[in-house]
């Protein structure tokens, strides 16, 4: 079971400082536990500020294990300036097929790419244009939030486990891998590898309590 961090140092108490030192430490510790794949998802800060702030986690990460998996949220340019292994692409940027292209002309080494997608249709979409995996969301609903969930049945169709209904052009055609994404919990993540998914994903799922004993008890799971 794959198991993919996303980071939101502001999630963390204190002051800047304290926050940027207390990602660090816990993407160090996700590595040591690890945990298959982080993504930087630091989305407030500037060019410069984020490129500072990737060259400081991928030390901590590569420091600590060399099998960690390093993504940022988007910017291609950043993770190539950094040295990451690939990046994450929203839904509505460019297609995996064209930054991999633009990574290649510029990088020997391919990339990972990971694509996030909110229906079966944004999958099959990520999979056409070859993404290594997608993060389907939001899969429960969260507490505070007025966002439905899109529940175990839509992730198991767009895992490829389940037919689709039979007025619908969505039959799943492979085993495409993807994650859950979005309220998923040590209690719940069960339905989610039963629904077919290759992995879980979280910011609280990974961020908060010991990463290491979530590790474990996901991958007890397995």
């Amino acid at each position: 079971m794959l198991q993919y961090y996303i980071t939101d140092r502001r999630a963390f108490p204190g002051n800047a400082t304290q926050q940027r030192n207390a990602l660090l430490a816990r993407v160090a510790e996700a590595a040591v536990a690890g945990v298959d794949c982080i993504q930087l998802r630091e989305k407030d800060l500037f060019s410069r500020e984020l490129e500072m702030l990737a060259k400081a986690v991928i030390a901590a990460v590569r420091s600590s294990s060399d099998a960690t998996c390093l993504l940022i949220n988007q910017r291609t340019d950043i993770a190539l300036a950094c040295g990451a292994d690939g990046v994450h692409l929203p839904g509505n940027d460019l297609p995996a097929s064209e930054v991999r292209a633009l990574w290649m002309k510029v990088c020997d080494r391919a990339p990972v790419i990971a694509v996030s997608a909110h229906s079966v249709e944004d999958v099959r979409s990520a999979e056409a244009h070859g993404a290594d995996f997608a993060v389907l969301a939001p899969i429960f609903e969260k507490p505070g939030t007025d966002l439905p969930g899109l529940g175990c049945q839509i992730l198991r169709l767009a895992c490829g486990c389940a037919p689709a209904p039979a007025n619908t052009e969505s039959a799943p055609q492979s085993r495409f891998p993807v994650l859950a994404l979005g309220g998923v919990n040590l209690q719940n993540a069960t339905e989610c590898i039963r629904a077919g998914a290759a992995g879980v994903a979280g910011i609280r799922l990974f961020q908060q309590g010991s990463v290491q004993e979530t590790v474990r008890r996901l991958r007890a799971l397995e």
